[in-house]
């Protein structure tokens, strides 16, 4: 079936202040799709300088943004070198990673500046990204998606991410947090937990490897089984990602 989403002049930043929570992989999963629905107009940054996971996927067009200093502060003509790259590239689609470390001080920056307004009023569409994990991490995630969905109207494509070593995310699309917030929400996204040993083994091996599903589906490292479960769980996500309100 033909995919009828057409993404163009767009913005993907991904926030959230609780580390480790599965950001970069979300990160990862929409950069793929949008290369399958838009090839050729991606272009990823990524500005987490302790962890820069994924600038390692060399089958992805990202570049490494290094946009803080040492004493944890923005660098200001760094950050204004990738923005004015964003604004000038018409017709692509960016995708942001930002690492838990720079957080804080990046929202504050981009509130500050009014990033947000300046790339809307120059034609782009700009959307948060933002992750609410399951288990031990629900109450960190949960603070975190308040705390961004308070300072911004800008768009927002929420995932969830069930990890079954997690557990679930306790029907958070029922909490009062949801619901004050659920006018900027575009679209969810459910990262479903799943058997964790095989898609999880799996899922681990792509990452680790810093593969993309493509490059999976080539490589003689993984049996027809293992490819099969990998496809499965990012074509999953894609069909996901088709439905949300761009």
């Amino acid at each position: 079936m033909m995919n009828s989403v057409k993404m163009e002049n767009s913005v993907h930043i991904g926030l959230q202040g609780k580390g480790g929570c599965g950001k970069t992989f979300e990160a990862v999963l929409k950069s793929q799709w949008i290369e399958e629905i838009a090839p050729g107009t991606l272009d990823g940054y990524d500005c987490d300088q302790e962890n820069a996971t994924y600038h390692g996927y060399k089958g992805l067009n990202v570049k490494l943004v290094n946009v803080m200093n040492d004493d944890r502060t923005i660098d200001r003509k760094k950050f204004d070198a990738m923005l004015l790259g964003i604004l000038n590239n018409n017709g692509r689609n960016a995708v942001i990673d930002v690492g838990a470390n720079t957080f804080s001080p990046l929202i504050s920056y981009l509130m500050e500046n009014d990033f947000f307004a300046l790339l809307t009023d120059a034609g782009k569409k700009v959307y948060i990204h933002t992750i609410i994990a399951g288990g031990d991490n629900l109450k960190d995630t949960t603070a975190g998606f308040v705390s961004l969905a308070s300072q911004t109207n800008c768009p927002i494509v929420l995932w969830l991410n069930e990890n079954a070593a997690w557990g679930n995310t306790g029907n958070f699309l029922q909490t009062e947090a949801f619901a004050k917030h659920a006018t900027n929400i575009r679209g969810v996204v459910l990262l479903q937990g799943r058997n964790s040993d095989t898609f999880g083994d799996d899922i681990r091996r792509m990452t680790k490897a810093r593969l993309t599903l493509k490059e999976v589906m080539e490589s003689t490292d993984f049996n027809m089984l293992e490819r099969s479960r990998l496809n499965t769980v990012v074509r999953d996500v894609f069909n996901k990602l088709n439905k949300v309100e761009w």
